[in-house]
C-alpha cells in the first residue's frame, strides 16, 4: 500500500505562529502561508494567527496551542538575520529544535517557516521575491503532512 499526503486544505484547521521580530519580513511570510492555505481549498476562518516576540518563542506558543486546542497543523514563521554576535546561531538552533520537539510530542505537523539569512536582501528574497515565499512552502508541507497523518490514522 502506498500512502501519500494530498495537497488539499479542505477540512483542515491550522494555527500560524508568527514572530514580530523582523515583522516587515514575517508579515510577508504570513501572507504567503494564508494564500497557500486558501489556494488549496482551505477556509480562512479555520486559521488562527498568534503573534510572539521572536523566533525563540515560536515553540512555546505552538506547544501551548496544541495542548489547549485541536489543530491539524501548526506553522511557525520567523526571520533571523545574522548579526555581529553568536546570538544568531543560538536563536536559529533553538527555534528549530523547539518546533521539532513540539511536532514529535503531539504527533501533529509543525511547519518550520523560519528563514535564516546572512542579510536583509536574502530575507526579502525568501519572503516573496525571486526565491519564492518560505511561508507558503511551510504551509504546503504542513498541508501534505496533515493529510498524510490523517491517512495513516485511518
Amino acid at each position: 500500500m502506498k500512502m501519500e499526503g494530498k495537497l488539499t486544505a479542505t477540512d483542515l484547521k491550522f494555527a500560524i505562529v508568527v514572530s514580530r521580530f523582523n515583522e516587515f519580513i514575517t508579515s510577508k511570510l504570513l501572507e504567503g502561508a494564508r494564500d497557500c492555505f486558501t489556494r488549496h481549498g482551505g477556509d480562512e476562518d479555520k486559521i488562527d494567527v498568534v503573534w510572539v516576540p521572536g523566533a525563540f518563542e515560536l515553540g512555546l506558543a505552538a506547544q501551548t496551542l496544541l495542548s489547549e486546542k485541536s489543530y491539524d497543523g501548526v506553522i511557525c514563521l520567523g526571520s533571523v538575520i545574522r548579526g555581529d554576535t553568536s546570538h544568531y546561531d543560538l536563536v536559529c538552533n533553538e527555534a528549530a529544535k523547539a518546533c521539532h520537539e513540539v511536532m514529535m510530542k503531539f504527533n501533529t505537523p509543525v511547519g518550520f517557516g523560519v528563514i535564516t539569512t546572512e542579510n536583509l536582501e536574502q530575507a526579502i528574497e525568501r519572503a516573496g521575491s525571486k526565491a519564492g515565499n518560505k511561508g507558503a512552502e511551510a504551509c504546503l508541507a504542513t498541508i501534505e503532512m496533515a493529510n498524510l497523518i490523517k491517512q495513516i490514522k485511518e
